[in-house]
């Protein structure tokens, strides 16, 4: 059955159909949740709220973008909001000495693997790994994430700047045989 199809019959509070929409997607949404979430058990309740929020509002997809782009970004913004409400300590950034960051070389050293750049992000003070992981791994343009963390766009590109230049010292100090 169709996306299309399973959303429309999900609209109608179709539990079958709600179900298998769920089950299509948890996997993939569990395992954005746990890119923002420390805790598993975090991760699955996020993950669990996002799903009743987009049924709640599923009135509002339009289909403009595919339903799994739309329920990840509503899953992003549970873990958010779960975070926010844990009273996440950000220290903000002061604006008037923040100038716009030359974006060096951050490549990382021959033979660096996926997981091991994964676990550098994951290691990342939280207001760099959250502006990090919804850039490089979700894909949010710098004017997005300013609008999801309540933050400004200079204010992005700086944790986003300072973020890679801590990956790039965590991945250093790996021995690859590269010299590194």
């Amino acid at each position: 059955m169709s996306d299309l199809l399973l959303i429309e019959r999900c609209k109608q509070n179709d539990r079958k159909a709600q179900m298998a929409v769920y089950n299509k997607y948890c996997e993939g949404m569990l395992i954005i949740a746990k890119r923002y979430m420390k805790d598993t058990a975090l991760a699955e309740d996020a993950m669990q709220e996002g799903f009743i929020k987009a049924f709640q509002k599923l009135a509002q997809f339009k289909g403009d973008v595919t339903f799994g782009a739309w329920l990840k970004r509503i899953v992003i913004n549970t873990c958010l909001d779960t975070i926010k409400a844990q009273k996440a300590v950000w220290t903000g950034i002061n604006e008037e000495v923040m100038s716009v960051v030359d974006d060096q070389d951050h490549t990382v050293p021959d033979g660096t693997t996926v997981n091991e750049v994964k676990m550098a992000i994951a290691n990342l003070p939280e207001k760099y790994r959250l502006v990090t992981q919804m850039f490089y791994l979700e894909g949010y343009d710098h004017s997005e994430i300013a609008s999801i963390m309540n933050i400004s766009e200079a204010a992005s590109r700086t944790c986003l700047f300072r973020g890679k230049s801590q990956i790039k010292k965590q991945l250093k100090h790996l021995d690859h045989g590269t010299g590194y």
